[in-house]
């Protein structure tokens, strides 16, 4: 782990601090899974029946542009951040599947698993990032995570798994710098 990463645990989950090439910041946190999901998971991934443990890695990431309009350059950022969260959580979900832990992640456009079965309903992002993190989420067209720092220049994104925070960590701090973040 290099110096510019900070990784720390509270009761609430495990925090992982990190910046992007062009100085944008990238905040993780891994979290026992919210009530929509303890009650919901079944019918978002219906092939993770009876797992008695998951945990959920919320990858938030500063976006250039507050994301509450619809403007080309609004739409190519939202683009740009999938994109960078769905190689970067694809490493990780492989990773760990390598490993023997069911995971999966949320793609953020849709709210459907990547590698999974989808489900009856899709999975929300901003509700989970807000009933995790407790952040404010402004209703607008579609929901916007308000971040304490970043306000509405955030874009949220999930990824589940079965194991434990310290693994999820490990596997996300060695992920992290081969996709720009460290």
């Amino acid at each position: 782990m290099n110096s510019q990463t900070t990784v720390y645990t509270s009761e609430q989950g495990c925090f992982i601090n990190l910046v992007g090439k062009t100085g944008q910041a990238v905040q993780i946190s891994i979290h026992p899974p919210s009530q929509y999901i303890c009650a919901n998971c079944e019918r978002i991934l219906p092939d993770w029946k009876h797992q008695p443990f998951l945990w959920v890695m919320i990858v938030l990431q500063q976006s250039q542009y507050e994301l509450v309009e619809i403007t080309p350059e609004i739409e190519a950022e939202k683009n740009r951040l999938r994109e960078k969260f769905m190689r970067f959580g694809c490493d990780v979900a492989f990773n760990l599947r390598d490993r023997g832990y069911l995971t999966d992640l949320i793609d953020p456009r849709t709210g459907y698993p990547l590698l999974s079965r989808p489900g009856k309903i899709p999975h929300n992002d901003t509700a989970v990032a807000k009933a995790l993190l407790n952040y404010p989420v402004m209703q607008n067209k579609c929901r916007v995570l308000i971040h304490p720092d970043w306000g509405m220049a955030v874009y949220p994104s999930i990824l589940i798994s079965v194991a434990s925070p310290s693994i999820i960590k490990s596997v996300t701090t060695s992920v992290a710098p081969l996709h720009g973040w460290k």
